[in-house]
């Protein structure tokens, strides 16, 4: 089993159990797992029945989830904090789009912690000063509304495969090609069937076979496509008797 990546998430001043819950469920899939609640309106929120249900077996980070009561606490250990953000205007960290940023971050010593605002206010610009870079999830120019867990999972997921990723298991198995001779011998019967039911002359064949040997070397059919396609044919040929 891999071991947790010791990457923080850090929600300030959240508003709903069921938005943990689902940060909490976001991170997990990404193998990470450290949780931090910066003052949130509850602060039993991780043991909420409504978080419990939306992290949808997640309850190992819920259980984990540290609950402080300012930013400060929360960025202990803390080297690098990206702020999830529109940056002030007046002054404020630079602003990247995440895979941009975090090419260069990911293979870097620092520990680092995403900052999340609350669902109805976001971050205050003094938390934002507190930031090494803003982060701005590219989106539609004209709607660009996350709800607060989706905003965890892309980012999330943007670290993740900046750290290296996760490889993709295959769930079923590679089929096994039909031999060149299983080929011919589908070529002939098909010959054959075509010939009973009128579709190909025998005494004008043209290039009908020659098309349909490059059709079936272009799709390289598996034993089972093969045995499909005959069948097919006999049945045609049962039919037209």
């Amino acid at each position: 089993m891999q071991a947790p990546d010791p990457t923080r998430f850090i929600l300030i001043g959240t508003s709903h159990p069921g938005n943990v819950g689902a940060a909490a469920r976001a991170i997990k899939v990404m193998g990470f797992s450290e949780l931090w609640l910066v003052a949130p309106r509850d602060a039993e929120a991780p043991r909420r029945d409504e978080a419990i249900a939306m992290a949808s077996g997640a309850t190992d980070v819920l259980a984990a989830t540290r609950v402080v009561a300012t930013l400060a606490e929360a960025l202990e250990g803390v080297s690098y904090l990206c702020a999830t953000a529109m940056t002030p205007r007046d002054f404020g960290p630079p602003t990247f789009a995440p895979r941009r940023l975090f090419e260069t971050l990911a293979p870097s010593p620092h520990r680092v912690a995403f900052l999340f605002g609350s669902e109805r206010f976001g971050m205050s610009n003094e938390d934002v000063y507190r930031c090494h870079a803003c982060l701005s999830i590219p989106t539609r120019a004209d709607y660009g509304s996350l709800n607060l867990a989706q905003a965890v999972q892309l980012i999330a997921y943007d670290w993740r495969e900046a750290l290296g990723g996760f490889a993709v298991e295959p769930r079923t198995t590679d089929a096994t090609l039909a031999d060149a001779a299983s080929v011919q011998g589908l070529l002939e019967h098909w010959q054959r069937t075509l010939v009973s039911i009128g579709f190909l002359d025998p005494a004008a064949p043209k290039k009908l076979m020659p098309r349909l040997n490059q059709l079936l070397a272009r799709v390289q059919p598996s034993r089972e496509e093969v045995d499909i396609l005959r069948g097919i044919a006999r049945f045609v040929g049962k039919a037209r008797d």
